[in-house]
């Protein structure tokens, strides 16, 4: 049984907004949907870090929940990132997709799950590279979502793998907030997502600070999930 991840794969399936308009993401969706069910078996957890949909509400997300949870192979794991506006509030999500029928869902907020020996945690994060107040209000609310999905690994009695949208270390930019509370709960893995085509050569990927950071955006990994770990049954 592995542990897969990927971010940003930015599905528009119900609504007008193909990313095929962008260099790299030519025919992205057979892509995705080939080089996925070529690695993921229905066993295995992905966790998709952030912007999964371009609908701005549930039911405009619908078609692309519906592509997720039919179409490819495992469990899949999703926190939030930037673009996703059709999430609103936990229980609503979760209702949704249990109303549909979305079995092989499940959202990481505020919460973690286990995988082995391993506890999966993680949040959105956020940016604020002009020092703007209210982006550091944001800030501040999403290093303490953070620390509550790390303290929910933490009573799991497992040992936490970070999962973010926002890169915490990007270029010359840190987001302190963010990597102390990763560095406070002896985090030594983080996958993040968010940067995209020609950023990809200023992001961090590799260690910083003592922790292995790794970027996960779907063009960045040719939308290949990326294997962080197997387990074996006894």
């Amino acid at each position: 049984m592995k542990l897969y991840t990927i971010g940003d794969p930015h599905l528009s399936l119900g609504c007008d907004k193909p990313m095929d308009v962008f260099r790299g993401w030519e025919n992205y969706l057979e892509r995705l949907e080939r080089n996925w069910n070529a690695v993921v078996c229905p066993e295995d957890t992905v966790v998709l870090a952030g912007d999964i949909s371009w609908g701005m509400s549930l039911e405009e997300a619908e078609a692309d929940f519906a592509f997720l949870d039919r179409e490819l192979a495992g469990t899949k794991i999703i926190l939030k990132g930037n673009h996703d506006y059709w999430f609103s509030t936990r229980t609503r999500v979760e209702n949704f997709w249990a109303e549909k029928g979305f079995s092989s869902l499940k959202l990481l907020f505020n919460n973690a799950y286990v995988f082995g020996e391993y506890a999966i945690c993680g949040t959105r994060g956020w940016v604020n590279e002009q020092d703007e107040p209210a982006d550091q209000k944001v800030i501040s609310r999403e290093a303490g979502r953070l620390r509550l999905s790390l303290e929910a690994g933490k009573a799991l009695g497992k040992k936490p793998l970070a999962f973010l949208h926002y890169p915490p270390v990007y270029y010359i930019h840190e987001c302190r907030e963010i990597l102390d509370v990763l560095l406070e709960y002896g985090v030594s893995n983080c996958y993040y997502g968010h940067i995209h085509g020609a950023g990809h050569r200023y992001a961090i990927d590799g260690v910083y600070a003592g922790i292995d950071f790794q970027l996960v955006s779907c063009d960045y990994t040719h939308f290949r999930p990326l294997e962080v770990l197997e387990i074996h049954s006894s």
